[in-house]
């Protein structure tokens, strides 16, 4: 039995999960469920990457904290996660005493090691926010191609790489403003000093050939100095004894994977030295893309090395989904959610599907949507759940579900035994389709049993009843050994065919003999075309009217508008309103000694919990109007038609409660 730790690429915690995900949870799990059916001790953790300026402009956007931010996307990442069976042992967050920990702890290592440094840099700084810009907050013409509205590390169009101060004509992507360069002092991690440990490490076996190929690439140009930090404002962890400083995200994004396991041993007793420590003679495994290869060969075992853990077993990488052979897109509707998939579509359809697309290289992998429609209708539904179907009624209605005692053709049984070695190997080595190949194959054979000995006919003939028993538990018990070679892939029709059998899945069991079974209920039904569309029309980005605006009020002269007391207002509380359909109570800070009561008929379009401690303008002036639910002292402003399409107004940050708006 093997010791075997997984775990997959950390889901940034600012967005939700979308089936160009799922290419990797759900080939992950799958190995994973493969090896826990081999018996192996294997453990399967992933967690929420919580850190980094994105997250923190986001949660400022939406007027919370990042800790509230982060707690609902993880909320939400769990419930898409576990509708599509990814079988997590702990699912956790960077943002916690665990990761900081490990963070401090490598930190130390690199430290004492001799491997940090300490460099001033020119950045670019947003003059309004007061912030260092990331590369990615940085937006101009790429200084070799000329393209414009590119981003501050790279140029989509030409693909070259350069500094965010060659950027010609940048732009902050935060305020709009054009950046300054300012010096700041900078921790970098030189990875040209862990060069031969690397080598060695890439070149052992851990890397599939055309990911060995692209290091050594790396390794030709030199491996440059990583700046592990960060500067104020900043959402992350504060670097012992660097006041001001932080660490940066890629630093520990991937001590996430020790502080979800970590989290897991304290819960449940394990050793964490015999997975992580510097001896253990574990397996660990890391499934990834490979956009981000760069830090989790070269970065990641530097760190590891430096911090005196153990390094990966190996790296798996993969390439990116396309849809319809095309870049997935939001205008076309093949940018989807988990959720809205999940709203008109079986999980497993999509779990089969990439699993008789996926091998075990990095090439991408394509979901043309009427092959999905046409494979799994024919696969799934076609071949597996009709050998079940043919069979089980004559076991029900004739012998009480009572299974034979004995198979007509043991001969065709221990074949499809003898298969498993052939399958499992292909899963072991993560060539998914070749496994699905070989299944469909023997369920090709199966329905070619049942052809042959045609139950129906033998059904007709009374004195017959002993043979149709067997061939019908014949049929049953094939279904049974595919069903295992199947599991990991369909993890819930697993259990429903293990309900109805009334005995367990399991990889090559024996014959199952004098079982009496349950009724038969459908396992699966086919996917029709109306769902597929219906899941890309709801996937479309919303396409603004191309219908006139309503048209300008009647004019009025400055006096008139002088007369309206626009003023910032801070939302102190905001809370659901007993018996109204649309109005939310908000209790404002105008600047004043009291706070002021507003209803406002944002229902549809925000919960009251977002809305706390957010900007926004009030008419200050208003006349107070008496309601139902008391007495309104102002209205909020907010633009849009209506019920979810209504956007509050909020001013820049720096704004206080109470200023008029002129």
């Amino acid at each position: 039995m093997k010791k075997i730790l997984v775990t997959s690429a950390l889901p940034y915690a600012n967005g939700s999960i979308h089936i160009g995900h799922l290419v990797e949870y759900i080939q992950t799990d799958i190995w994973v469920r493969y090896q826990k059916m081999c018996g192996h001790e294997c453990y399967y953790v992933c967690a929420d990457d919580a850190h980094g300026t994105p997250i923190m402009l986001r949660a400022q956007k939406e007027g919370i904290s990042p800790e509230k931010m982060i707690a609902r996307f993880q909320t939400e990442h769990q419930a898409d996660f576990a509708d599509f069976s990814i079988g997590f042992d702990n699912y956790y967050s960077t943002h916690s005493s665990e990761t900081q920990h490990f963070s401090n702890l490598i930190y130390k290592g690199l430290k004492e090691g001799g491997y940090i440094e300490r460099r001033t840099i020119s950045q670019f700084y947003d003059p309004v926010e007061k912030m260092f810009l990331p590369d990615r907050f940085i937006r101009g013409e790429c200084p070799k191609c000329g393209a414009k509205d590119q981003y501050g590390d790279s140029c989509e169009e030409c693909s070259k790489t350069y500094n965010p101060t060659e950027l010609k004509n940048p732009i902050s992507a935060v305020s709009g403003a054009k950046p300054i360069e300012k010096e700041s002092d900078h921790l970098f991690v030189n990875l040209s000093n862990f060069e031969a440990m690397l080598r060695e490490w890439t070149g052992s076996g851990t890397l599939q050939p055309g990911v060995l190929h692209k290091l050594n690439e790396w390794f030709e140009t030199g491996l440059q100095a990583w700046d592990i930090s960060r500067d104020a404002p900043y959402f992350g962890f504060e670097i012992p004894d660097e006041p001001g400083k932080y660490f940066y995200v890629w630093l520990d994004a991937p001590i996430g994977y020790m502080a979800s396991f970590k989290n897991l041993c304290d819960k449940k007793g394990i050793d964490f030295d015999e997975f992580w420590g510097a001896e253990s003679q574990a397996e660990l495994y890391h499934f990834i893309g490979k956009d981000i290869v760069y830090f989790h060969t070269l970065f990641w075992p530097a760190m590891l090395t430096g911090g005196g853990f153990r390094k990966p077993t190996a790296v798996f990488v993969h390439g990116f989904l396309t849809v319809d052979g095309q870049k997935m897109s939001k205008t076309r509707g093949t940018f989807i959610n988990a959720r809205t998939y999940l709203n008109h579509l079986n999980p497993e359809y999509l779990r089969y599907y990439f699993a008789a697309k996926l091998g075990h290289g990095v090439e991408d992998a394509d979901l043309n949507l009427d092959d999905f429609l046409h494979r799994v209708n024919a696969d799934l539904v076609g071949k597996m759940v009709n050998i079940a179907s043919r069979c089980v009624g004559f076991i029900t209605k004739r012998f009480d579900g009572q299974l034979a005692s004995a198979l007509p053709d043991i001969a065709l049984y221990q074949e499809f035994i003898a298969s498993g070695r052939l399958i499992g190997d292909a899963y072991d080595s993560r060539d998914y389709n070749k496994a699905v190949r070989e299944i469909m194959a023997l369920a090709d054979q199966a329905n070619q049993y049942i052809n042959e000995h045609k139950p129906w006919v033998i059904a007709k003939q009374e004195e017959k009843a002993v043979e149709l028993q067997g061939v019908c538990s014949q049929g049953l018990n094939l279904f049974r050994v595919l069903m295992g070679y199947l599991a990991p892939i369909l993890p819930l029709m697993t259990k429903e065919v293990e309900a109805f059998l009334a005995a367990p899945i399991t990889w090559q069991p024996e014959p199952l003999l004098a079982q009496t079974i349950n009724p038969f209920k459908p396992l699966m039904k086919r996917v029709e075309k109306k769902q597929i569309d219906a899941m890309i029309e709801d996937s479309k980005e919303s396409i603004p009217s191309k219908s006139m605006p309503s048209p300008v009020a009647e004019t009025i002269n400055y006096d008139d508008f002088a007369k309206v007391d626009l003023r910032i207002a801070r939302i102190v509380k905001a809370e659901h309103v007993e018996g109204a359909q649309k109005l939310l109570r908000l209790t404002l800070d105008v600047g004043e000694e009291k706070t002021r009561n507003v209803f406002a008929g944002i229902k549809d379009a925000y919960a009251p919990e977002e809305l706390i401690n957010r900007l926004t303008v009030m008419v200050a002036n208003l006349a107070p109007r008496q309601m139902r639910f008391g007495v309104s002292e102002g209205m909020v402003l907010a633009a849009g038609p209506g019920k979810k399409d209504l956007f509050l107004l909020s001013p820049d940050d720096g704004a206080q409660p109470g200023m008029r708006l002129k």
